[in-house]
């Protein structure tokens, strides 16, 4: 962590997770989103997971939407112990499957949370993740900054920044997974104004925990303008506001001897050109001559 660039502060996320705790269920619906697609691609996979991690939400929580899945045993981090993404204080090779819900972009060594996560794997294990990506609260990230940019009080951030779908792919390969995946799904949410998108936000532990943020109070005249200038920006023909949310979806697996294997180049039994069915030309040939 010594060489790691701090952008969020861990004890601020951590007091906003201890907060809302007790009533995760009326805000979950986000999570509930990125669990059914985290299942749907586990549903794809025919083998089964008699031991799993799940980083993001109660093991509890989880428990009801695993009905005739193939997950065995889950221990939540956070219920049943507590503990940081990047300080994971668990024993190598010790889970079948990993399943992290929207709780990485708060991570501030990413590559060294998904370097333990990879750890505590078993060969051929399974990591499967959603964190929210780069598109997510556009809108509430353009409102703050024009509101604040017109008023003169100075712009702060209060979105965090997030990774893309390339960065997740990269991030993956750097944390030496193996058949790494990483795709994005986008949702838009409408709500009937900046606050209560912003209430929402807190209900679910998602309230700004960048240490750049304004520590004092935001100017109520900065406030009002942002909310008007979502208003006049992002609404929906009903006059509700869009906040789009975008999740970043990863897949890996430890590495293991029995994975399918990339060809070694030259390896190839068959050219592509008879596969294709064509006449293969040299360099510098020219069609038809």
């Amino acid at each position: 962590m010594a060489e790691t660039m701090l952008i969020f502060d861990p004890a601020a996320k951590r007091q906003h997770r201890r907060r809302v705790a007790g009533n995760f269920a009326a805000f979950d619906f986000l999570h509930a989103e990125a669990a059914e697609r985290l299942l749907d691609r586990l549903r794809d996979i025919r083998r089964q997971f008699p031991l799993a991690l799940l980083q993001g939400a109660p093991a509890a929580w989880l428990a009801p939407r695993l009905a005739g899945s193939s997950i065995g045993q889950v221990i939540g981090m956070g219920s049943d112990f507590m503990a940081q993404e990047d300080m994971l204080p668990l024993a190598e090779a010790r889970f079948d499957l990993v399943l992290s819900l929207l709780n990485l972009h708060w991570v501030n060594d990413l590559p060294g949370a998904l370097i333990q996560v990879q750890r505590c794997l078993k060969p051929d294990g399974l990591f499967l993740a959603a964190l929210f990506g780069g598109e997510t609260l556009t809108e509430l990230r353009q409102a703050w900054l024009m509101a604040e940019s017109e008023l003169a009080t100075g712009a702060s951030p209060h979105v965090a920044p997030m990774v893309g779908t390339y960065d997740g792919a990269a991030l993956l390969q750097r944390a030496g997974f193996a058949l790494p995946v990483a795709d994005a799904e986008r949702i838009t949410v409408t709500y009937a104004d900046a606050f209560a998108l912003m209430r929402d936000l807190r209900g679910m532990g998602e309230a700004n925990a960048l240490l750049g943020r304004r520590k004092g109070f935001t100017p109520r005249a900065t406030l009002l303008r942002m909310a008007q200038i979502y208003a006049e920006r992002f609404a929906a023909p009903d006059g509700r506001i869009r906040a789009t949310f975008e999740f970043v979806m990863l897949t890996g697996w430890r590495p293991d001897a029995s994975q399918q294997q990339p060809l070694k180049p030259g390896s190839a039994k068959l050219r592509l050109a008879d596969a294709l069915g064509v006449v293969e030309h040299k360099a510098g040939d020219k069609a038809g001559f």
